[in-house]
């Protein structure tokens, strides 16, 4: 029984060890540099896309391990018809609204073929990633454009002075982050106890008490390392409040709605859920049209944190989303995957490629690793299945 126990566990936590494992290999390797307070921050800064596309990726994967290969191209398109706008002298805001409204039409555009003209994601997806990518150049001409709307940059994670404001005035130490992480720490405390006592109330198998308030501790314990690394450099960047807002967004959707649950329903058994009475056509198309805005978001992003937009931008984007999902414990087969799981995943690969770079390791290596660190979490998920089989 001890030997089952011990074996579920690494089993559900074992891309946290691994996280765990890389982190402490990239301490010593870089002595120590990669926990800089400035490289946590980059850390978030530069993988700000990863976390919304892969966020948006997981709602397709959970559908029957679908993917969607045309975000990069997407998040270049958006960027670009934004980066247009603005050039002309547009109101930043209406730009933003425009390049969230092609997103949602991107989406509206693959969900219709995948979900009722049932063409393949994989081929609906490779279409777009073409399309959208040849429509970026005809945008742009070819060419780079600059973003010169300072409050565009300031509010969406670009440049040098894009943090939240010290509300308390501190110099050396940004006291409003290190505030807000503890008022996370309390309320992310408060929800899970009463989540707890709900369960138990009516009935519901609960985990042990003891390994609630030590997987909380462990948790606290993070997020308020990671709030004091970010006071002691310049505070919160504003991009981490755009991954935040969307990381709870779908992390409530996935979790405490009725469509979260038919996504893990139609990737569990599609056959069983539409003769059930729901209509699984409208979840594909819910998952394709949510991940065409996320793109639209990551692209806003992306032109902002690089102050310009060019036809090159968002290559190979599609994987670093489609890696995070599974190396996060998102199944190949659909039905399985968390929030929480594409989270560990982005940072996992955030934390590899930023501790080869400090180490100075070509950026081809890079792709190599990400390439086997991927390939090792989907044999660990098929292996897994297998063994439970």
């Amino acid at each position: 029984m001890e030997k089952t126990n011990v074996s579920t566990i690494l089993r559900k936590y074992t891309m946290i060890i691994a996280l765990v494992l890389v982190v402490i290999f990239f301490s010593i390797t870089t002595q120590g540099k990669i926990l800089f307070p400035q490289n946590i921050n980059n850390l978030i800064s530069q993988n700000a896309y990863v976390f919304v596309l892969a966020t948006g990726m997981l709602l397709c994967i959970l559908t029957g391990g679908n993917i969607d290969l045309s975000v990069g191209s997407v998040v270049c398109f958006a960027g670009a018809i934004g980066a247009v706008m603005m050039d002309k002298g547009v109101n930043m805001w209406a730009a933003v609204l425009t390049m969230l409204i092609i997103g949602l039409l991107v989406g509206v555009w693959q969900g219709f073929w995948i979900a009722y003209v049932k063409v393949p994601p994989f081929i609906a997806t490779l279409a777009g990633m073409y399309a959208f990518r040849g429509l970026s150049n005809v945008v742009l001409q070819g060419l780079t454009v600059s973003i010169k709307s300072e409050a565009f940059i300031r509010v969406f994670g670009g440049g040098a002075d894009c943090y939240v404001p010290d509300l308390f005035g501190g110099e050396n130490f940004n006291m409003t982050c290190m505030i807000a992480g503890c008022i996370a720490v309390v309320i992310l405390v408060a929800m899970q106890l009463k989540s707890r006592i709900n369960n138990k109330s009516r009935g519901y198998e609960t985990a042990p008490l003891g390994s609630t308030l030590v997987k909380l501790a462990v948790i606290g314990a993070v997020i308020l390392w990671v709030s004091y690394k970010l006071s002691s450099y310049k505070g919160i960047p504003t991009a981490l409040i755009w991954i935040l807002l969307v990381l709870l967004i779908y992390g409530y959707t996935t979790t405490k709605t009725r469509m979260g649950r038919y996504l893990y329903a139609v990737g569990g058994n599609e056959k069983a859920t539409r003769l059930s009475g729901i209509n699984t056509k409208r979840v594909y198309f819910f998952a394709y049209v949510n991940m065409g805005i996320l793109a639209a978001l990551a692209g806003i992003l992306t032109i902002a944190r690089l102050t310009s937009s060019q036809p090159t931008y968002g290559q190979g984007y599609e994987m670093d989303a489609i890696g995070a999902c599974f190396i996060g414990g998102a199944s190949a087969y659909g039905g399985v995957g968390t929030v929480p799981g594409v989270v560990i995943g982005a940072v996992l690969m955030g934390v590899i490629n930023q501790g080869m770079s400090i180490m100075g390791i070509d950026a081809n290596y890079q792709k190599v690793v990400k390439g086997l660190v991927l390939l090792a979490a989907v044999t660990f998920d098929v292996l897994s299945k297998r063994e439970k089989k």
